[in-house]
């Protein structure tokens, strides 16, 4: 086995032993009024669009995307649950800027400087278009028991394309790319799936947020921080039986 995939299978026996304490300090520090509901909302989010983003366009664009948009995504879920309403557009731009710059921190090793603020300048103007016609992350946000609607699949598709145009555009005009149909396709669709596998578990993730009950939400926690031990302890595990590290 790879020294690397042991110290990755550690860092995510790490993550989970974090976002199950988290859970369980929900538990303890007031439930759905309490000060780490933002927090909770924000690993739990962060988690779900890593994995997709890592899984489709590497660990680099996983960790970057995954954190940007679980934490502004989970900022501005945070407001409606709270306030019923969502943030101004000069607010929403910035939340479209700063998932952008994540993007474009994940992209540049590839497609070097230019190509990374042209792409990033017009995924911003992109999502701030799609915040004036109504559609944010809040859009899914449902008090009561959730439904999927079909604002979930036209949303999806809307951003596969535009994230699929986008990059063609940069790989013409900015940098000529050995394979931009391929590598443009493949953006297009990673983010248009994990986008819409996100948006179909975000209506979910808020119900049971608000909902559930608190003594449950510390039981996840604990079993979460089991299988982080769990996931923790493979190096020791791996050394006892004397399995090979490359």
């Amino acid at each position: 086995m790879d020294h690397h995939t042991v110290a990755a299978i550690s860092i995510a026996g790490s993550c989970l032993d974090v976002l199950g304490s988290l859970y369980l300090a929900y538990d303890l520090l007031g439930g759905p009024h309490g000060p780490l509901r933002l927090l909770t909302r924000a690993v739990t989010y962060s988690i779900i669009f890593g994995l997709g983003y890592g899984l489709g366009l590497g660990v680099l664009f996983g960790v970057a995307s995954g954190l940007a948009v679980g934490i502004t995504i989970s900022i501005e879920l945070n407001r409606t649950s709270r306030r019923g309403d969502h943030y101004k557009l000069a607010w929403e731009a910035l939340f479209s800027a700063i998932r952008a710059g994540a993007f474009c921190l994940a992209l540049y090793p590839q497609v070097g400087l230019r190509f990374a603020i042209v792409y990033g300048a017009l995924l911003t103007f992109g999502q701030v278009l799609t915040y004036t016609r109504g559609v944010r992350p809040s859009l899914q946000y449902l008090a009561s028991r959730p439904k999927v609607n079909r604002v979930l699949f036209w949303a999806s598709l809307s951003r596969t394309a535009g994230y699929f145009a986008s990059a063609l555009v940069c790989s013409v005009f900015v940098r000529h790319l050995e394979h931009p149909l391929l590598f443009s396709m493949r953006l297009g669709v990673v983010t248009g799936v994990v986008t819409g596998v996100g948006m179909a578990f975000s209506p979910h993730i808020e119900y049971y947020a608000d909902n559930m009950p608190q003594r449950r939400m510390g039981v996840v926690g604990v079993a979460l921080m089991f299988c982080g031990f769990a996931l923790q302890s493979m190096q020791y595990w791996l050394s006892i039986f004397d399995v090979h590290v490359s």
